[in-house]
């Protein structure tokens, strides 16, 4: 089975989505609209909290490879998903016959 590669996000991505959570949305809203998963968010809250959001040793990503990165982990899913119809569809004519 795929892996999923790991998504990467700008660092101004990043600063938006904490700013949001700040700003009084909750965690789930503001994740679930960027459509990120709850916890990358609150660990990014929390890095934030103690200065170290996109601290030293962070790695610089485009807004081009961070789109690249969503695009590839999207295809893998899409992917998985194909195959998961092919077998359902092979096992169900199968039952058909």
């Amino acid at each position: 089975m795929m892996k999923i590669p790991k998504q990467e996000y700008t660092a101004e991505f990043k600063e938006l989505a904490v700013k949001r959570v700040k700003g009084g949305q909750s965690v789930g809203a503001v994740a679930k609209d960027l459509g990120l998963i709850e916890q990358t968010l609150r660990n990014w809250v929390k890095a934030a909290a103690a200065g170290k959001l996109n601290g030293a040793g962070a790695k610089v990503v485009t807004p081009e490879q961070m789109e690249l990165s969503r695009l590839r982990a999207e295809n893998i899913r899409l992917k998985r998903e194909c195959e998961i119809l092919k077998k359902a569809t092979a096992y169900f004519a199968r039952e058909t016959l």
